[in-house]
């Protein structure tokens, strides 16, 4: 087993970030319709900023959001983790869980694989009470991942980053408890 493997599913392996991850993560960042559901796409260098950021989090808290490969190819598809978001909100502070796919990954039932290995590491090995997650209002996909891997609706709320009148700003926030997994397991 490769050392920077924290975790595996049935199809993936989650692990830490590292220099090969770069380009893919950077065409990933400036596409169309991965980016359809954030305010800006990334550029290379702000991709970049965002996988030392992830390095330095895991070092720091000892889980973060994970550079995502099949166990099939080693291909790099994405990230699948956790992040403790910054901005100031009724909920804060909270542990997101979070997932952001190439598109030709997308359909095939990843996300919600791992997202579910990632809850499972979460609430088994982090000591994690509770999980939230959040996205814009229209993203129906992310929505629908949410509700697969048990998490329930809590709140709408307007994302304090996001500028106003912009259509991403109506945020909806589902949540699950470590209780709650347990009595579903």
């Amino acid at each position: 087993m490769k050392t920077n493997v924290i975790f595996e599913s049935e199809r993936l392996i989650f692990r830490l970030w590292n220099e090969k991850d770069s380009l893919p993560f950077a065409l990933m960042n400036n596409d169309d319709d991965v980016m359809a559901y954030f305010p800006y796409k990334l550029s290379k260098k702000a991709s970049d900023a965002f996988i030392d950021r992830m390095m330095n989090v895991h070092k720091e808290q000892g889980y973060g959001l994970y550079a995502v490969e099949l166990k099939a190819t080693g291909d790099f598809i994405g990230f699948i983790g956790f992040a403790v978001p910054s901005f100031e909100e009724e909920f804060m502070p909270c542990i997101e869980i979070g997932w952001r796919l190439n598109k030709e990954y997308w359909h095939q039932g990843y996300a919600t694989e791992g997202a579910l290995a990632c809850l499972s590491y979460g609430f088994d090995q982090c000591g994690f009470e509770e999980v939230v997650s959040f996205t814009s209002k229209i993203n129906r996909p992310s929505i629908a991942v949410m509700k697969r891997i048990g998490l329930t609706y809590v709140i709408e709320f307007q994302h304090p980053s996001i500028e106003d009148n912009h259509e991403l700003k109506p945020h909806v926030l589902y949540k699950l408890t470590k209780a709650s997994w347990i009595a579903n397991k």
